[in-house]
């Protein structure tokens, strides 16, 4: 079943049983209050009767009852064995069906005759002629009430059909106005899917409701889409390319070997470091981009000492490079949340990337900020242009594409760097001048030690 069928279906089912229930309750409090005022009108009479029979004992009850005979009603006088006292007085084509009770108490009640019009009766105890207490039974048959009943009835099935059809007619329009953006929604999305294009809704919607904030969602889920999908793309592209070319090399070098390499020694040494040198190069670039997709994952967290997870790094590259790091601290332990191997894959990166585009000596520097913890990392190389500063986060993205490749470098390292400081709720930023050198820094929350 379709939404808008639902819809339909729905309103006009809940404004039906709303109708009847309002147009129930009206009709059954009408025929209370109008059959109430019927049983007063008749026990008033009743009392008249009474007071007319007490007051008047020299004429014949017969004669003075029938004198107060209701329209379309009866009387009956009953003694205490049920017999009637003198004849029943009724009016032509009035039914005798009624029950003859006796009793001593006042008594007043409406008795439904099935098919025919309903009774309304008040037994009264009055004293006999004799002495002796008998019961008058005063009934009129609601014929006029009956009528009324019935044209009650037919008016409020009309109006219920009356106010039922606007109701329908409502719940289209209401179906139509919900399902516009839903069936443009679901077009596009058939669309996006068949043609593999970034397609969005046209926000027409003006009132700013659900309908508005569905319609803004997708569209700036398109945005998310597309961008992350021509991110990929670009990603896919720029790691192809920088595979291209090592195995290119390796292919040239490979066939040189087969055509050359037996005869000349030299041309055999030379390809075979030629070929391990770009191999080792493949095997970097995989898996830095092992690497960066490995660091989007969430990972175990933990407290770390940055300072000391700072020291033993330090000291690696000590002991590899015969380079001078100058290293600074204005606190002796600094705790952060983090997972140790990614934080220490940061610092390895922006400290290999200072050695590598710098000659001169570098300096570190770890300092506590406004709660966060403050690394950085200062070259004295040879600085990077405000226009490429932010560009140099990007994947593969390098200044000096000849230098980087004497240097090793993929143009991964500072965009693996950059997602594992967000990926701690911290951020990665540089600052640098042409000729005078750079500084790196990583901020990180700090946590306080329990």
């Amino acid at each position: 079943m379709k939404l808008r069928t639902k819809i339909q279906l729905f309103s006009s089912l809940f404004m039906l049983v709303l109708i009847l229930l309002v147009n129930t309750s009206i009709y059954y409090l009408f025929y209370n209050i109008t059959a109430d005022s019927e049983l007063e009108q008749l026990s008033a009479q009743t009392n008249t009767i009474v007071e007319t029979l007490n007051s008047n004992p020299d004429i014949p009850t017969s004669d003075l009852l029938d004198a107060y005979l209701p329209t379309d009603g009866m009387i009956r006088v009953i003694g205490e064995d049920g017999n009637l006292m003198i004849p029943e007085l009724k009016k032509p084509g009035i039914s005798s069906d009624l029950a003859r009770e006796f009793s001593v108490n006042e008594e007043r009640t409406i008795v439904s005759q099935g098919n025919a019009a309903d009774v309304a009766v008040i037994s009264k105890p009055i004293i006999w002629n004799n002495g002796d207490v008998v019961t008058l039974q005063v009934s009129s048959h609601l014929l006029a009430l009956e009528e009324t009943m019935t044209t009650l009835f037919y008016v409020l099935v009309v109006a219920s059909i009356i106010m039922l059809i606007p109701s329908i007619i409502a719940g289209t329009v209401l179906s139509r106005f919900l399902l516009r953006p839903i069936k443009a929604l679901i077009q596009t999305m058939k669309e996006n899917t068949r043609h593999a294009n970034w397609k969005k809704i046209d926000e027409q919607n003006r009132s700013r409701d659900e309908l508005y904030e569905m319609e803004k969602t997708f569209n700036e889920m398109i945005d998310y889409l597309k961008d992350n999908f021509e991110k990929q793309e670009v990603f896919v592209s720029d790691a192809s390319h920088e595979l291209k070319t090592p195995i290119s090399i390796v292919k040239s070098y490979a066939q040189l070997l087969g055509r050359r390499g037996k005869e000349n020694p030299e041309l055999f040494h030379e390809s075979v470091e030629a070929i391990d040198s770009e191999a080792d190069r493949m095997q970097k670039l995989v898996e830095q981009m092992l690497s960066l997709a490995k660091n989007k994952t969430e990972a175990e967290m933990q407290q770390v000492d940055i300072i000391a997870l700072s020291e033993e790094t330090i000291a690696t590259f000590k002991g590899a490079y015969a380079r001078e790091i100058m290293f600074e601290k204005r606190i002796s332990k600094l705790l952060v949340n983090g997972n140790p191997n990614q934080l220490q894959q940061v610092v390895y990166i922006l400290i290999d990337n200072a050695l590598k585009y710098s000659k001169d000596e570098i300096k570190i520097f770890i300092s506590e900020r406004n709660d966060e913890a403050i690394f950085q990392v200062t070259d004295y190389g040879q600085g990077i242009s405000e226009k490429e500063q932010e560009r140099i986060f990007d994947r593969f993205y390098r200044i000096d594409k000849a230098r980087s490749r004497d240097t090793g470098g993929t143009g991964l390292g500072l965009a693996i760097a950059r997602t594992i400081a967000e990926a701690h709720h911290g951020g990665l930023f540089v600052t640098s001048n042409v000729n005078e050198g750079s500084t790196f820094t990583l901020r990180l929350p700090v946590v306080k030690e329990n």
